[in-house]
């Protein structure tokens, strides 16, 4: 079990709320990361929301987003990620406490 400053990863994560909103604020067009060869937003998103297929394509759950942006700013394909914050009042929520 991974501890960040004397809490759980999995406690801290316990006291995140996710909104999901019918409509995705992250798109991914898996046609145009067939032609990527680093595959960084696989490595690089923290709530591990990236998979590779097995014809070279991504998939992609939107639903637990932390919505820091790392995916489309490693991504090295043009057009391959679309990235918009959620509806208002949708998307992460940290709780404090």
């Amino acid at each position: 079990m991974t501890r960040y400053a004397g809490i759980a990863f999995e406690d801290r994560m316990a006291t995140v709320e996710f909104r999901v909103a019918e409509r995705p604020h992250i798109s991914v067009d898996s046609r145009v990361c067939e032609g990527c060869s680093t595959k960084a937003c696989v490595t690089a998103c923290p709530a591990d929301l990236f998979a590779l297929t097995a014809d070279g394509g991504i998939l992609f759950n939107y639903e637990q987003c932390f919505e820091c942006g790392t995916c489309y700013m490693v991504c090295n394909e043009e057009g391959a990620i679309s990235w918009s914050y959620p509806d208002g009042g949708m998307g992460v929520v940290f709780h404090h406490g």
